[in-house]
C-alpha cells in the first residue's frame, strides 16, 4: 500500500504505524502497542505489549489471545489521547466490538476501516459514518456483482431449507465468530425458539454475545447431546474447518449448507462441496463500499484487501476521488 511519505500513518514491516500515537493498527507481528479494529485472527494477533480495543470485544479477544493480555478497553466515540494523537473508535458494523479507528495529529486525520458492513445486523452495533482527510478502506467484495439482500431474507431461506428435511439433521457451516452469532440472532427475530446445536468452536465464543445482550435462540454444544439421542430435524452450526471432519461423523447423513458472501459467485458452492449456499456477508457489498467512501468525505482513499484495483479505479474514474 503506497502511503504518502510523511503522512500520519506509514506502512512498516509490522504493519500500519502511527508515530504520533506510538501504535500500530492491527499489526502483523508483536508490537509494544496495538490498536485493534476487531477480534478476527487476521486483525488481532498474539504477543503485543498492550491492546486498545472496544470494550465489547474483550471477551472474544481474551478467549483468542489469552486471558492475561494487557487490554485497555474503550467505548465507541470516546476521544482517547494516545501519545500525541487523538484516537477514537467508531462502530464498523462487522462483528461484536468491531471498529473503525480515527486518528488525528499534526493537523490531519486518518480513518482506518478494518472490516465493515452497512446492512442491518441484530448481533452488533450498526455502522457509524465517520469523516476524515484520508480513508483506508477494505474491498473484500469490491465488484458490482456483490449486492446483499437483508439478513432477514436469508434467515427465512435457512429456515425453509432446515424445515424441509425433518428426517435428518441440517448442518449449517459458517464462521465461528460473527457469522454464526448473526445467523442465530436473525433466527431469533423470526421467532425460532428451538435449541440449536453448536460445534465446540462456535460454542466457546457465545458467552460474550450473551453478555452483550444479543438475543438468540437457546443453544448447546453438540458434544453435550447424548449419543443415543436422535438428531433428525435438528439444526447444527459448525465452522467451515469442520466440513468433512471426523469430529462430525454422527452427522454423516445430514444435509449441509454454507453461509458466506462468496456463495454469490456461481459455482462456489459446488467447488467447496456444500449442498446449499446462503449469501450473507459481514463485509460491505459494492454499494456499501462506494457509499462509505462518499460518506467519509476523504480527499485521499487507499483501498486494500480484495478487489482493490477495481474499486480504486471506479472511485477515480466515476466518483472523481483520489484513490489508489
Amino acid at each position: 500500500m503506497p502511503l504518502a511519505p510523511g503522512g500520519l500513518l506509514q506502512l512498516t514491516r509490522e504493519g500500519l504505524y502511527c508515530a504520533a500515537a506510538g501504535a500500530w493498527i492491527d499489526p502483523w507481528r508483536p508490537v509494544p502497542r496495538a490498536l485493534i479494529t476487531h477480534a478476527h485472527a487476521d486483525h488481532a494477533r498474539p504477543g503485543c505489549g498492550e491492546y486498545w480495543a472496544v470494550a465489547s470485544s474483550e471477551g472474544i479477544l481474551r478467549e483468542r489471545l489469552g486471558a492475561e493480555i494487557n487490554l485497555l478497553p474503550v467505548g465507541y466515540g470516546d476521544l482517547n489521547r494516545i501519545g500525541d494523537a487523538r484516537v477514537s473508535f467508531h462502530s464498523a458494523g462487522h462483528v461484536l466490538g468491531s471498529a473503525q479507528i480515527r486518528l488525528e495529529a499534526g493537523g490531519e486525520s486518518w480513518l482506518v476501516s478494518g472490516d465493515y458492513k452497512r446492512c442491518a445486523d441484530p448481533s452488533c452495533e450498526p455502522f457509524e459514518p465517520v469523516q476524515a482527510d484520508v480513508f483506508i478502506s477494505e474491498a473484500t467484495f469490491g465488484l458490482p456483482i456483490y449486492r446483499w439482500q437483508s439478513g432477514a431474507e436469508v434467515a427465512r431461506e435457512i429456515v425453509n431449507w432446515w424445515r424441509g428435511a425433518p428426517d435428518r439433521p441440517s448442518v449449517l457451516f459458517c464462521y465461528a465468530f460473527g457469522k454464526a452469532q448473526r445467523v442465530l440472532a436473525e433466527l431469533h427475530r423470526l421467532g425460532i425458539e428451538e435449541t440449536v446445536l453448536l460445534h465446540g468452536a462456535v460454542d466457546r465464543l457465545m458467552a460474550p454475545y450473551r453478555e452483550a445482550g444479543v438475543a438468540m435462540p437457546p443453544t448447546m454444544a453438540l458434544s453435550q447431546l447424548p449419543k443415543d439421542e436422535s438428531l433428525a430435524g435438528r439444526l447444527v452450526i459448525a465452522p467451515p474447518a469442520a466440513h468433512r471432519s471426523r469430529g462430525l461423523s454422527r452427522l454423516a447423513k445430514a444435509q449441509n449448507g454454507f453461509v458466506s458472501g462468496w456463495m454469490a459467485v456461481r459455482g462456489a458452492r459446488r467447488r467447496r462441496g456444500y449442498g446449499r449456499g446462503f449469501v450473507m456477508s459481514d463485509h460491505a457489498d459494492w454499494s456499501g463500499l462506494v457509499r462509505t467512501v462518499q460518506d467519509s468525505q476523504a480527499q485521499q482513499v487507499y483501498v486494500t484487501h480484495g478487489q482493490s484495483a477495481v474499486l480504486s479505479r471506479y472511485l477515480k474514474e466515476v466518483e472523481g476521488i483520489s484513490a489508489e
